[in-house]
Parts: C-alpha cells; sequence; structure tokens
C-alpha cells in the first residue's frame, strides 16, 4: 500500500552548492527531489536512496532507513545535511539516555 507522506521525526536541512537550502521533512519530499531535482543522477547512494525512499512509501522498509539512504546519498553528492541527529526527550534525559542517529 503506497502512503504519500511518511513523516520524519527530525527534518533534515540540505545545503545546495550554490548556497541556498532546503528542509526535507518527511520520504516524499526525499524522494521527489530525487528523482526531479537531484544534482548528480549517479553513484551507488543515490540508487540506493530511490530503492529505500520507494520501499518506505510502500512500507516495505522502515522510514528511518529511507532517511539514512538519504542523508548517505545527500554526502556522496557533496550536500552538507544538519538535523541528522534525534532530539533528546525529558524522559531520555531523565533516564541518562543519549540521542540515537536518526
Amino acid at each position: 500500500m503506497f502512503i504519500a507522506e511518511m513523516p520524519w521525526s527530525v527534518p533534515l536541512t540540505v545545503r545546495f552548492q550554490n548556497g541556498t537550502s532546503h528542509v526535507f521533512s518527511s520520504v516524499f519530499d526525499a524522494l521527489d527531489f530525487l528523482e526531479n531535482e537531484w544534482p548528480l543522477r549517479r553513484g551507488q547512494r543515490y540508487e540506493r536512496a530511490i530503492k529505500t525512499c520507494r520501499g518506505a512509501l510502500h512500507r516495505t522498509t522502515p522510514v528511518a532507513v529511507a532517511r539514512e539512504a538519504f542523508i548517505a546519498a545527500c554526502l556522496e553528492a557533496g550536500l552538507p545535511v544538519t538535523g541528522t541527529i534525534e532530539p533528546v526527550t525529558a524522559h531520555q534525559r531523565n533516564r541518562g539516555n543519549r540521542p540515537r542517529a536518526a
């Protein structure tokens, strides 16, 4: 089943080579960019990002896996990414747990 919107718990900000940036808040945002505006239409991580984002939208791949694949594709293309770490919740802070990479 295809789901049009699969939000990430923490949005990603990607900075482009021209100095502008864009916030990606869901799998659909990332896949749309990968398929229609990606600056480097090749690469192992690019291909994996396309595959995992499609899988997440069809609920066969975890959203977190698609997010990590998108981050890897951005880094492969030389696009800096911020917002890659989950925020610390009050519960985690009280238990002494550290945030995980998303």
